[in-house]
């Protein structure tokens, strides 16, 4: 054992007693919630240890072409979350924040209310590029996406969150895009680890194409555990009333992933094309048929909008009053018939990767090497994000500061334990012990040993 001089273990013993958190450390909610945080385990979500599926509606009053936050204005959240719970949904899908406001009204009205949030990471200035998707991929980009996972992790009906929306589409060169929403999950689930985050889940988005449907999905779920998402959606319109089981072709979209490994579940469905709509595929996913591969679904929509697929209809954004139209009766109707089934549903215990997909006609990825994060985002891991630069900054999609390379297989691990240093709150755990009596009291013993031997 080395000897140290007695003022070098006062100097590191004073710096234990002055030890301070560090300044981008989220702030705790205003108000505590008794709601319990949903986690991953298996192919499947669980409350405890009670299996939990997503019964819910996509929310974004306004469209993404107002760009604004319905959970920064607790107006807007507060007049909907009164419709929320008059359906009985227990998940809203939210696709525009401002990392750079304040949520603790709406999100602990929707606590309250017994509703979780599943948030887009990205907004319509930080997001990647699906047509030129490298420089976009940059530190300024994962800045806005560290941000918004700071604004959020603090509370516990946080779900998860999406690291992209239908970035991959039905153009073939869409599919290189997919290393960089690839990356960038891997990036959110390292900076949720090292940060000391609970571990919410990240996942993607994607768009209903079966040219590369399957590629897309195995390619989110293959690699090393660092570069695996936590689970797969995707949005479903292929149920169109009057339909089935059968005739939907939601059975081979069972049949195709009952082997996946991780959760899945349809982060849009509703078809309107046949006019009314009846949710018969509400029942369908409640239903002993889906409950083994799918952890259910966000209904698409709550607001109406230029395609008509709400249920509500508003008068403007900051509107008092919410106009129910016919499916929201029906939808309500289908909830409360088809109750989440007790028991696990015939979900398995173990989760495992899929073999990554290689390149063809449809799959243009010939790599399973992802890009390595930019410097300037990776030393964002160790300081945190700080202040995000919410909707009204300049945007990231050739803001510079790129990848260089490519990144080690593993290398994207997180370094801390998920809740080693802060609770969902943000707040110290129990495990995380308060050094300064530990470091007063090895003073008191080394001046009295030192004492002796002065004596």
């Amino acid at each position: 054992m080395r000897s140290i001089s007695l003022a070098s273990v006062l100097a590191s013993v004073a710096g234990l007693a002055t030890a301070s958190p560090t300044h981008t450390d989220p702030e705790p909610p205003t108000k505590r919630s008794t709601l319990p945080t949903v986690t991953v385990s298996g192919n499947a979500f669980w409350q405890g240890d009670t299996r939990f599926y997503i019964r819910g509606v996509d929310y974004q009053p306004g469209g993404s072409s107002e760009a604004a936050d319905p959970l920064a204005d607790p107006k807007v959240c507060k007049r909907d979350i009164t419709q929320f719970k008059a359906l009985g949904i227990n998940t809203i899908r939210v696709y525009i924040t401002d990392n750079a406001k304040d949520h603790d009204i709406c999100m602990n009205a929707l606590a309250d209310a017994g509703i979780y949030a599943i948030l887009d990471a990205n907004n319509p200035k930080y997001s990647i590029s699906r047509l030129n998707p490298d420089p976009s991929y940059n530190e300024v980009y994962l800045q806005s996406v560290f941000a918004t996972i700071d604004a959020f992790a603090k509370y516990p009906n946080t779900l998860a969150f999406f690291s992209g929306n239908e970035v991959v589409n039905d153009g073939a060169n869409s599919t290189l895009s997919a290393r960089y929403v690839k990356a960038t999950t891997r990036d959110m689930r390292q900076y949720i680890g090292n940060r000391g985050y609970r571990k919410i889940p990240v996942g993607y988005s994607a768009a209903d194409v079966a040219s590369n449907r399957r590629q897309l999905a195995d390619y989110m779920n293959c690699g090393t555990d660092d570069e695996r998402s936590d689970f797969f959606a995707f949005n479903d319109y292929s149920w169109c009333d009057p339909s089935n089981f059968i005739q939907s072709g939601w059975v081979d979209k069972v049949k195709n992933f009952t082997d996946y490994g991780i959760p899945i579940f349809l982060s849009e469905y509703g078809c309107n094309t046949g006019g009314k709509r009846d949710f018969g595929e509400f029942a369908a996913l409640m239903s002993e048929n889906m409950t083994s591969v799918y952890s259910g679904g966000l209904m698409f929509e709550y607001a109406m909008g230029p395609n008509a697929y709400g249920i509500v209809t508003i008068g403007d954004k900051q509107s008092d009053t919410v106009q129910q139209q016919s499916d929201f009766a029906r939808f309500a109707e289908a909830l409360a018939q088809h109750p989440a089934p007790s028991g696990k549903g015939g979900a398995k215990s173990s989760t495992h990767a899929m073999a990554c997909p290689t390149k063809d006609a449809n799959w243009l990825v010939d790599s399973t090497l992802l890009p390595a994060i930019p410097q300037g985002a990776k030393a964002l891991m160790k300081s945190g994000a700080g202040t995000g630069p919410g909707l009204d900054g300049p945007g990231s999609q050739n803001a510079g500061g790129t990848s260089t390379g490519d990144a080690k297989p593993g290398s994207g691990s997180a370094t801390a334990s998920p809740s080693s240093t802060k609770n969902a709150a943000g707040k110290p755990n129990a495990r995380s012990v308060d050094k300064q009596p530990f470091a007063v009291a090895g003073l008191v013993i080394l001046l009295t040993l030192s004492g002796t031997l002065l004596l």
